[in-house]
Parts: C-alpha cells; sequence; structure tokens
C-alpha cells in the first residue's frame, strides 16, 4: 500500500493586499510519487510549491510531512530541497564546490563530502566535470547541476519549479526523459511545477490541474486527457472540440449540429458539455459523415494535417494524416467512446447589489435603471419616503441584501471601459464551437463568465455590459 509522505489540509494563501492566491487546496502525495502541478500562469502553483518549501507561509490550513504539520517551519528545517527555474549556481565556484557547498555547511567530513559528490555526479551523467566552472556548461549541463546539488543532501521530497524553462525545445525534450529516469533511479519524490502540458503528460505518475487558486482535477496523465472533469481542463490539457449540448435519449447527445451515440449515461434533457479530441474525427465522404461541414483551412503540422470545418456557427478541429482542400464538403464521425460527455456547468454569475438613499438600486456605483419597488412585490413608498413591504412593515436598506443574476449570453464585452457596469480584465477563455466562454476578473475581485463569438485576448481590459432586463432579483432580508 502506497505510504503518504505530505498532505495539504484546507490550505489557503491570501496576501495582505487581499489577493488569495490558493484557497481549498487538498491534497496528499505518496512516497517516491512524481506529482505535477499543471496549470497557467497566476494559477497558484508556484505560491503551492512555497509553502511546502517554506517561502511563503499558508494563511490557513496544514502541511504534514509524515504527519507531523510542519506549515511553520523554517525552509532549512525541512528535508526538502528546491531547484528553481534559474538555476542559482555560484559562478565562482567549480562544479564540485557548487554540489558540495550543502554539505559543508553541514560540516560534513571531506571524505564524505567527495564521495556524496562523486555519485550524484554520476547520477547526472556528468562524472569528470569536477574543476569545470559553470560558465562552460550548456542550460541542459547546468540544469542537471542545479538537480545534483539539490539530491546530494539527500531530501525526501525535490521540488521542482519549472526547471526547464530556460531550455529550448529540443534541450527540453530530452531533459524531460532525463528527470523521469533520475527520479526512477533515485526512488524520492519528485514535486514538479510546469504550464506545459507536455512535460505534464511526459513524466508524471499523477497530474494536479489548476486554475485560478483551486485544484480543478487530480489523476494519472491518460485519466486527465482522455477524461476531464470540465471545460477547462479539457480545453487546457491538449488540443480539444469544446460544444455545448443536450442529451436526447440514453446514450444519445445532440450537439455540433448532430445527434451522437456516446457511452455516458447522463439522464435525458440534461445540458451537457461535449468534448471532442481532433485526432478522433474521421472524415468522410458528405454522404456518411453524422455531421457535414465545410473546409476552411488546412495547415500542415509535420506529423498530421490541422484541418478546420465549419458546421454552421459551429467548426471542427481536425488532425489527419490525409489533407483536404480549402472549400471541400465533407462529413465527420467520431466512435461513441471517442466521445466525452460532462453534465454543464452552471456559470449563472451572482452579484449583489445596495439599495440607495432614493430607494434604486446600485452597483459598482452606477444607478440600475429599476427601483427596488419593482422587486419586492407589494412594497411602496409612503409620502414621508418611508418604503414598506407588502405587510406595512417598513424596510431597512442596511438590512436588506438584493442579490442580482445574468446569464453568461446576456452580457456583451466593450473595449470601451466607461459603456461597462463594471469592468475587469481576461483570465480565461475557452472556445465553445461556436462562441468564446471568458472569465473577466474585476477588481473587487469578483470573476464574470461571458459568451461571445468574438475573439478576445488574455489580459484585454474590458467593460461588462449587464441589460437590466435580463437580470433576475432575489431579496434576503
Amino acid at each position: 500500500m502506497a505510504e503518504k509522505i505530505i498532505e495539504l489540509k484546507n490550505i489557503k494563501k491570501t496576501y495582505d493586499n487581499g489577493f488569495t492566491a490558493v484557497t481549498d487546496f487538498n491534497l496528499y502525495v505518496n512516497k517516491g510519487e512524481f506529482i505535477t502541478f499543471l496549470g497557467p500562469s497566476g494559477c497558484g502553483k508556484t505560491t503551492t510549491l512555497r509553502m511546502i518549501a517554506g517561502f511563503e507561509l499558508p494563511t490557513e490550513g496544514e502541511i504534514l510531512l509524515n504527519g507531523k504539520d510542519i506549515a511553520n517551519l523554517p525552509p532549512y528545517e525541512r528535508p526538502i530541497n528546491t531547484v528553481f527555474q534559474r538555476y542559482a549556481l555560484f559562478p565562482h565556484m567549480n562544479i564540485y564546490e557548487n554540489i558540495a557547498f550543502g554539505l559543508r555547511q553541514k560540516k560534513l567530513p571531506e571524505e564524505t563530502i567527495r564521495r556524496k559528490v562523486k555519485r550524484v555526479l554520476e547520477l547526472v551523467d556528468l562524472e569528470g566535470f569536477e574543476r569545470r566552472s559553470v560558465a562552460t556548461l550548456s542550460g541542459g549541463q547546468q540544469q542537471r547541476i542545479a538537480i545534483a546539488r539539490a539530491v546530494v543532501n539527500e531530501p525526501q521530497i525535490l521540488l521542482l519549479d519549472e526547471p526547464l524553462g530556460a531550455l529550448d525545445l529540443k534541450m527540453r525534450k530530452e531533459m524531460q526523459l532525463e528527470l523521469k529516469s533520475m527520479h526512477d533511479r533515485l526512488g524520492i519524490t519528485f514535486i514538479y511545477v510546469t504550464h506545459d502540458q507536455e512535460e505534464a503528460l511526459t513524466m508524471s505518475d499523477t497530474i494536479v490541474v489548476m486554475s485560478e487558486g483551486r485544484i480543478q482535477q487530480i489523476g494519472r496523465p491518460e485519466d486527465i486527457y482522455n477524461e476531464p472533469k470540465n471545460a477547462f481542463v479539457a480545453d487546457f490539457i491538449g488540443d480539444s472540440n469544446i460544444f455545448n449540448g443536450i442529451m436526447i435519449g440514453k446514450l444519445k447527445a445532440r450537439f455540433a449540429g448532430g445527434e451522437w451515440s456516446c457511452v455516458d449515461d447522463i439522464p435525458e434533457g440534461t445540458h451537457i458539455t461535449a468534448v471532442v479530441r481532433p485526432e478522433d474525427v474521421l472524415l468522410t465522404n458528405p454522404e456518411d459523415g453524422t455531421i457535414q461541414g465545410t473546409v476552411t483551412s488546412v495547415i500542415f503540422k509535420g506529423i498530421h494535417y490541422e484541418i478546420t470545418v465549419e458546421i454552421g456557427k459551429s467548426e471542427m478541429v481536425i488532425q489527419s494524416v490525409h489533407s483536404a482542400k480549402v472549400g471541400e464538403k465533407v462529413g465527420m464521425r467520431v466512435n461513441s467512446d471517442n466521445i466525452h460527455i460532462m453534465v454543464a456547468e452552471d456559470n449563472t454569475n451572482y452579484f449583489t447589489v445596495d439599495i440607495n438613499s432614493k430607494f434604486r438600486l446600485e452597483f459598482n456605483g452606477n444607478v440600475l435603471d429599476t427601483s427596488v419597488t419593482k422587486i419586492l412585490k407589494g412594497s411602496k413608498r409612503l409620502e414621508d419616503g418611508t418604503l414598506v413591504d407588502a405587510n406595512g412593515d417598513a424596510i431597512d436598506p442596511a438590512r436588506t441584501k438584493i442579490i442580482a443574476s445574468i446569464q453568461p449570453q446576456d452580457m456583451d464585452m466593450t473595449d470601451h471601459i466607461e459603456d461597462g457596469l463594471v469592468d475587469g480584465y481576461i483570465k480565461n477563455l475557452i472556445y465553445k464551437g461556436d462562441h468564446y466562454s471568458y472569465v473577466v476578473h474585476t477588481e473587487h475581485g469578483q470573476d464574470f463568465v461571458v459568451d461571445d463569438e468574438d475573439l478576445w485576448n488574455m489580459d484585454d481590459h474590458v467593460g461588462l455590459i449587464m441589460p437590466v432586463e435580463k437580470m433576475e432579483f432575489k431579496v434576503r432580508r
């Protein structure tokens, strides 16, 4: 049975400026496991790694190492070493002295230091390099020395924070295999941070997909790729065609203009999100396809062609060893076990609106074109200005909360910031076949999900147009 080496329980990290980098984080890591934190920039993966290392302290929660809480233990008292993207090698020391530095801090005998340095140099395949200057090494060699310096101290856990980020593509691919092989030989626990899907899929025993400080999915690489739990994971891991749809019968779904057999037994009438990988789409003659469309783009990618097919307002991306011609009519089929169906997420946007002194509703300092009396059934204003409910009891605005909601498809984004009811920055986007689903983060710390047919860029500053007639209101008193 696998033995837990480290466990994170209910971890939360909030900085002094109020920004929450990590929240509701629960995870355990088995001894000897290669686990990867995977996600886009700003998702909280490096912050989590730094809390494990002791460079950051959690605001809430426990970090247990072999069952003992180390959340407040300083880094030098933890049996954990870290390899950073910038290797931080000492330029004035040769390779031997770089690796021996930590051992000398422990005041070990010189013969012990020599033996340990020799062993790790053999491990990273750089024996004979002891007297070389760091400046003479390639990027890949420097990375190996950084790992050697970390593992020579025999840590229980090795943390690696995007250590391959500074290498070129060819060297990264070589080092991915080298790191995995090194992990197998060392037998210690690796916790790795990256935003590169290929790195995560190539090396990991377990992948933790993160977004906006939260865990989205934990699983083996195969499970993460083939069975994503939500649209974010499906979009982030590999290439995906993602469509909104509905179940129309047992093991039958409608999406992308067609009716498809699937293997996910979800009740009829359920709104769903369907995921189809480009490599699983089969091009056919139009009459033989489940759906038909027109080829709009063909790009040669070396080992396959990437073909985009327009289907009404939707489009399907296909990876095929066979080419097609732009303008050609084609059919498309997908085997039922290659269609992944998920229950659609509820992306309704909820927000609190205020009642001002004139009993009008306000949000973000803007007065909405409606009043409290329209929201509170039976309420009315008396001649003295008091607002009373249907029973004639006075309503105190300070103790009355109005919760507004609006659907993603009922909002619009604009680059005229002043025209929006609120403004923010685009922090995530997912293409769903006929539209993009965006997450807009406002300065108040609230996220809004917006559907838009136009392509905007990450970090674009946008205003959100939110028509009052599309809002629904609930009263909490």
